[in-house]
């Protein structure tokens, strides 16, 4: 049994990821757009990949280790779950280091869009594993050091949304941070956008002055704190933070409130890290398409 568990297991982390993820995730998107409810979808796309990945998650809800650990996130003793798919771990002498975990959604009725998002993130790690490896090799011919550490974050769970963070952390004398994030309508079982919050696209100007102003606030308050934002002394026209982007990153926080998220580097010097801004109801009220989610 043990065996054949793990020939399964090894089938499934070879299983290539398919180049048409990003269409099947936008299928997945347009058909929860047009229904409240979901009944469970056939599916042939990577049938047996499919079975392996039932099993393997099973593998992992059976452990009491992984039990244990998944006890301390947030929401995990709900229908829908994240859980750590995959891991690479790397530590090599010279200073070489990597650590990426590899998140799963679990218990979605929409199983096109379960299987798109989990298929994204393994592509997306996998790269990011093969990458790092690549450059270690290249870096042991010259010297240096290198580290990775990516994983993943739940930013909100509660009975109607999912947020999930995942971030990129690399150092290489310096260190960047990269985030990204998805938010899912539990009830419903969406992936939901920016754009699909607003009546328009109003609301990029709207939420980019309210940036500009909380940004401006916090360094009148605080001497510590400094941004890219006209006004502020020493900032390149290159640097300036203008507008956020139509499809920005965002999350739905507890409150229900929409929170943008900024890569390090992004609108702040890198001691200032990865900056959230609360965006007040307010100020978007009027654009927004409803207040289902947004309180």
């Amino acid at each position: 049994m043990n065996n054949h568990m793990e020939r399964l297991r090894t089938e499934y982390q070879n299983t290539p990821v398919p180049e048409e993820l990003d269409r099947i995730v936008d299928q997945a998107i347009a058909k929860s757009l047009h229904s409240s409810r979901r009944k469970r979808v056939k599916y042939t796309w990577a049938a047996g990949a499919c079975a392996v990945v039932l099993l393997f998650l099973a593998t992992i809800n059976a452990s009491p280790a992984v039990a244990n650990a998944l006890s301390a996130i947030p929401g995990v003793d709900r229908i829908i779950k994240v859980l750590t798919w995959k891991e690479y771990a790397v530590d090599e002498p010279g200073g070489y280091h990597a650590n990426i975990k590899v998140p799963a959604v679990t218990n979605l009725d929409n199983q096109p869009l379960e299987q798109g998002l989990n298929k994204k993130y393994l592509k997306e790690n996998k790269a990011l594993y093969d990458k790092f490896m690549a450059e270690i090799e290249a870096l042991k011919q010259g010297g240096g050091h290198l580290g990775l550490d990516a994983g993943y974050k739940i930013k909100t769970d509660n009975n109607d949304i999912l947020s999930i963070e995942r971030y990129v952390d690399e150092s290489r004398g310096s260190t960047s941070e990269k985030l990204e994030l998805d938010t899912i309508d539990k009830k419903n079982e969406i992936l939901i956008t920016l754009p699909m919050l607003f009546k328009d696209d109003r609301y990029i100007q709207l939420i980019s002055d309210n940036i500009k102003e909380q940004m401006k606030q916090q360094m009148k308050t605080d001497a510590d704190k400094f941004y890219w934002v006209s006004g502020s002394a020493e900032v390149l026209p290159t640097d300036e933070f203008r507008a956020i982007q139509k499809d920005h990153s965002f999350y739905i926080n507890n409150d229900g409130k929409l929170v943008i998220v900024f890569n390090k580097y992004e609108v702040a010097p890198g001691y200032m890290g990865s900056p959230e801004f609360i965006i007040p109801t307010e100020v978007i009220s009027d654009a927004l398409v409803s207040r289902k989610y947004i309180k």
